[in-house]
């Protein structure tokens, strides 16, 4: 029996041709377990609230199992139908024959996609929040070990202050903390279930919204069934919490493709991250960096793909949204390998901290430093500012980096800086100086170490919450009927 070719759909037959542009079969068979779950538990609902008898509950739900253990096991072999849906219900309904129809009373495709897109959605959340939090202890762990490097900061990527190594690792968790944070709205997202609104307008059998809530363990259920049957809010949140943790991945990525060119020369990459040339035998190239840069423009497509989709679409079903499978399916999986690898390649990359020391040395990055502690002695700042401005013109004419400066030469530009102001060039100092909360100084980086520490904790509680597949498989194919 092929449900799609049927007057079961509401047709006599689809043309194969039809049948084969209208299929999301080889996509949403990704799909699988989740449409299992939803099925298990709007099957023990219809049990227990008497819609169907609990004898054909039971036979059905034994198919149900039996799917999912021979998916497990990489053994099922799904009938060619229009999605994963009425794929299922045909293996059934090979097995069972008419009782298998029983399964879909008081459900239409419509809400048992939405569940199923909204549990998917739920356990890649996981799944990222997990992968989160490794990159933040991961980072962290590296500051940790790190403090005494010291290297440039940029702005306009021209060198700007001295920092601390610590100090820029902190400043990459704390992007990815914000992940966190947008992780947790898009829980909000998938919190209702779907489930039970039917095809849009509800149906006029006496089913119970709450036992499939409980069952599937969603916090509340939808409130408007047009609305929720439409509803894709959920995953393009989803897509774009995607896209700007991947965002961040890549500004990272780009600051270590730059560190590890010579022009920099502040970092090596170990020979298990490093990639050669076909053709020049002296190349050592940052493709995973590269890499990492380029897959997150995939996510800023899918983004994209989702929101033109549901431009313009009416209220309600359309079958529009069947496009959406791609892209969300490809979602979960490209955040949480990006992320992955590049927790694998940052543990991978080793700093030269002669190197990136010199780099502070050389230059005049303590330039804002030296004004300041010119006007710690009651200047104003703007004088101070303008007064270090010449010191350093001076220093340049003379090829003198800042930290060299002497007395002598900063005196004859302005009588008012003394050995104590220019002691604050040096850039152990110009880093130490900086206490205030926020800034580069090893007590506020400690403090922020610590704070990093609590939100990877706070990730891993968050997905440790999230109510995962196989769990819930397990108490449903053992749940009373």
């Amino acid at each position: 029996m092929t449900i799609a070719k049927t007057a079961a759909t509401g047709g006599t037959g689809l043309h194969p041709e039809v049948l084969a542009f209208t299929s999301s079969l080889s996509l949403d068979k990704a799909l699988l377990r989740e449409d299992l779950v939803g099925s298990l538990a709007h099957l023990t609902m219809l049990s227990r609230t008497r819609l169907i008898p609990s004898e054909d509950a039971r036979a059905i739900r034994e198919q149900l199992v039996a799917i999912w253990k021979a998916s497990q096991a990489g053994t099922l072999a799904l009938p060619d139908e229009e999605d994963v849906h009425m794929a299922v219900e045909v293996e059934i309904t090979r097995v069972l024959g008419e009782r298998a129809g029983l399964l879909h009373t008081g459900r239409s495709r419509n809400d048992q996609v939405a569940v199923d897109l909204r549990l998917h959605v739920r356990e890649k959340v996981a799944e990222a929040l997990d992968v989160l939090a490794t990159l933040i202890e991961g980072l962290v762990a590296r500051a940790e070990a790190e403090r005494g490097v010291i290297l440039p900061s940029y702005t306009h990527r021209q060198r700007a202050q001295p920092i601390s190594l610590a100090y820029q690792l902190c400043g990459y968790a704390a992007m990815f903390v914000r992940d966190v944070d947008a992780l947790g709205f898009v829980l909000q997202g998938v919190a209702p279930l779907p489930l039970g609104v039917g095809a849009i307008g509800g149906t006029s059998l006496p089913i119970d919204r709450e036992v499939t809530r409980e069952l599937l363990r969603f916090p509340r259920v939808t409130m408007n069934g047009l609305d929720t049957v439409g509803d894709r809010d959920f995953a393009m949140d989803f897509a774009y919490t995607a896209m700007r943790s991947l965002l961040h991945a890549s500004r990272v990525a780009t600051d270590f493709y730059d560190f590890a060119s010579p022009e920099f020369g502040f970092v090596k990459l170990d020979g298990e991250i490093a990639c050669g040339s076909s053709m020049m035998p002296q190349k050592r190239n940052p493709d995973v960096f590269e890499l990492i840069r380029g897959k997150a423009g995939r996510a800023v497509g899918n983004l994209t793909n989702l929101a033109v989709l549901v431009k313009g679409l009416p209220v309600g079903y359309s079958r529009d949204l069947q496009e959406d499978r791609q892209v969300l399916l490809e979602t979960g999986p490209l955040l949480t390998s990006v992320l992955s690898m590049l927790h694998l390649a940052l543990g991978k990359v080793y700093f030269d901290k002669e190197k990136c020391l010199a780099a502070v040395e050389s230059d005049y990055m303590q330039a804002t430093d030296v004004a300041e502690a010119l006007a710690m002695k009651g200047i104003p700042f703007r004088t101070a500012y303008k007064s270090t401005g010449a010191l350093v013109r001076a220093c340049q004419e003379k090829g003198l980096p800042l930290a060299k400066v002497t007395l002598e030469l900063a005196q004859s530009v302005d009588a008012r800086f003394d050995a104590e102001v220019l002691k604050s060039a040096d850039p152990r100092r110009a880093v130490e100086r900086k206490a205030n909360a926020g800034g580069t100084g090893p007590a506020s980086v400690e403090k922020q170490l610590v704070e990093l520490k609590s939100h990877a904790a706070r990730a891993r509680e968050m997905a440790r919450a999230i109510p995962r597949l196989a769990p819930l498989f397990d108490s449903l194919q053992e749940a009373a009927l």
